[in-house]
């Protein structure tokens, strides 16, 4: 019918995991009625908010590439999507990005105030090691994806690349410094995601090493693929402000290279990060539905 949405494979594969990884973020999460109350509705408000869950998808999908229960992976997606909304929380601040919408609803801060926000953020990043730690897994895989995860989201990686991020407003910047800094704030959280479905696994060191860099490659289209809807979408589609990159003069793809040259440059990222799971075989399935999912979104 004309007119219909269409849903794309990849949509679909994150909707068939996604209720399950939203109630297992509520049972992991601390009460409202537990004390600070207001600390505890700040991350819940924040963590349940509607979102793709695309970072414990990639991480179950990962681990069910090496031969592992979806179950058994399931926690460990779950820890690495509070750091994730941990960064968003702070990365919407005042004295960030300052932005007012994400995922559709205000941000945090404009409904609990900044101190509360940064300090939901600051118990969320906690939580997720706290979760980590508790794993069923081999004590030596656990401590392995301890590691992984802290690496991604610290100073040569998440928190790095929004450092990077905030200092190239209005930086002429070149595609180096722009390689680094979505390295960084985005492709080292996915890379960890399948990085540490593969850990927990027991896969091999290279199979460890090729599905970190699928992940970082799936992360940096995905990037090029939200610099694009953030100059072409509306709020209502992408569920957080648009134009505010423009507006803030950040250094993106494409203000460097134009909007046809990243969707081309997104597109062929991903052919690349496919071409490092070909070895799994059918196995891998999942997760090339995921990766190409990161340019099927409407742009």
């Amino acid at each position: 019918m004309a007119g219909t949405l269409q849903i794309v494979p990849g949509e679909l594969l994150l909707q068939s995991f996604r209720e399950q990884v939203d109630n297992r973020i509520s049972e992991l999460l601390p009460p409202e009625t537990d004390h600070p109350t207001d600390l505890h509705r700040a991350m819940r408000y924040s963590a349940l908010a509607p979102g793709k869950r695309l970072r414990p998808v990639l991480t179950i999908a990962a681990a069910q590439a090496c031969g592992l229960r979806s179950e058994v992976a399931l926690d460990a997606g779950c820890a690495i999507e509070l750091v994730h909304c941990f960064s968003l929380i702070h990365d919407d601040l005042p004295a960030i990005d300052n932005d007012d919408l994400r995922r559709g609803r205000p941000t945090c801060h404009k409904v609990f105030g900044e101190a509360l926000a940064i300090l939901a953020g600051d118990a969320l990043f906690a939580l997720a090691f706290e979760i980590l730690a508790q794993s069923p897994v081999d004590p030596i895989r656990t401590s392995q994806t301890i590691r992984v995860l802290a690496q991604a989201a610290g100073s040569h990686g998440l928190v790095g690349g929004e450092v990077l991020d905030i200092q190239s407003e209005g930086v002429a910047g070149d595609m180096a410094l722009l390689q680094t800094i979505h390295a960084r704030k985005t492709g080292a959280l996915l890379g960890a995601c399948c990085e540490i479905g593969a850990i927990l696994a027991g896969a091999s060191p290279q199979i460890q090493f090729d599905l970190k860099n699928f992940g970082e490659k799936v992360g940096l289209a995905f990037q090029v693929a939200d610099d694009v809807l953030n100059e072409t979408s509306t709020a209502e589609q992408l569920g957080k402000a648009v134009g505010s990159d423009s507006a803030l003069n950040k250094l993106t793809y494409p203000r460097l290279i134009g909007l046809e040259a990243s969707r081309e440059l997104a597109h062929q990222t991903v052919e690349d990060a496919l071409a490092l799971i070909t070895p799994l075989g059918p196995a891998s399935g999942s997760l090339a539905t995921l990766a190409r999912y990161a340019v099927q979104r409407d742009w």
